[in-house]
């Protein structure tokens, strides 16, 4: 295996956490046991981590999907995303993009095409976004990049590598079932959908049924009850009255972060983020 800063993600992700990696590393715990990452999105502290025992969730299955593919099957993932480079062009996007509006064909996909489907958009659409709608069907635009690099094998076949010299346990259900089994000394970061700067903000888009204020409610209470059980936790989320209010108790560290997914060009830019620790 590469040194550890030579893994990176295997997709961009909304709200990736590449740009912030150096504010983790310095507010991580200097010692720890396990690692646990409820809400793993693009991994990026994960793979900077590089932790020997871990716990990777999410409640969105394709992504899921595509880790466990990636270990278990990264050459034939491999095959069919030199494809997708090789067809790579708009109609061919929106036609692999409309694989999710006839559900009866949908089901037919393979584990290997899924992923390889979810890592082309991801390569090739708007801003790397993911978004889906109430249906569950994706809906993102096809972007405007000249030569990206959909099948980068280096980078697959070394996270590969990575997941399985490791011990490790990929999981897709609820943020708290993901945790259930951390014990003292075990490191846990959960980097949820943000709650919104503003009213008219939306992040609930990430799974077709959404992440709401009573979602960030019983991350909190996941939070503090973990702590009591001496399980080392860190947090990102929003600077926003809301967030501060939630975590009034813990050890709150003022960041700021660029986000371009706004989709008023002006918005973009700087904005204020809290890495929660309770250590």
């Amino acid at each position: 295996m590469k040194n550890k800063n030579m893994l990176k993600p295997v997709i961009k992700w909304v709200g990736g956490k590449r740009q912030l990696l150096p504010k983790l590393m310095e507010f991580k715990p200097k010692t720890y046991n396990r690692y646990f990452e409820p809400f793993i999105g693009g991994g990026a502290l994960l793979f900077a981590l590089q932790p020997k025992s871990f716990v990777i969730n999410d409640q969105n299955a394709d992504l899921i999907n595509m880790y466990s593919v990636v270990k278990n099957n990264p050459i034939e993932l491999l095959k069919l995303l030199n494809e997708h480079q090789k067809n790579n062009k708009k109609e061919y996007y929106l036609a692999i993009r409309a694989l999710d509006r006839d559900m009866s064909k949908f089901i037919t996909l393979t584990d290997v095409q899924r992923a390889a489907r979810l890592i082309y958009m991801l390569k090739v659409d708007f801003n790397g976004l993911y978004r889906v709608n109430k249906k569950g069907q994706f809906n993102v635009p096809y972007g405007r990049y000249k030569n990206p690099k959909i099948a980068d094998s280096d980078n697959i076949n070394e996270v590969s590598n990575f997941l399985n010299a490791t011990h490790n346990k990929i999981m897709n259900v609820d943020f708290e079932k993901a945790v259930m089994d951390a014990k003292e000394n075990d490191f846990i970061y959960f980097d949820p959908p943000y709650i919104p700067l503003t009213e008219t903000s939306d992040f609930t888009s990430y799974t077709s049924n959404g992440f709401n204020i009573k979602d960030q409610e019983r991350l909190r209470d996941t939070f503090f009850n973990l702590s009591k059980k001496g399980v080392k936790v860190m947090l990102s989320n929003s600077d926003t009255p809301t967030t501060r209010e939630l975590y009034a108790s813990a050890n709150l560290h003022e960041v700021q972060a660029s986000r371009a997914i706004n989709s008023v060009a002006s918005k973009r830019g700087k904005v204020g983020e809290l890495i929660i620790t309770n250590y």
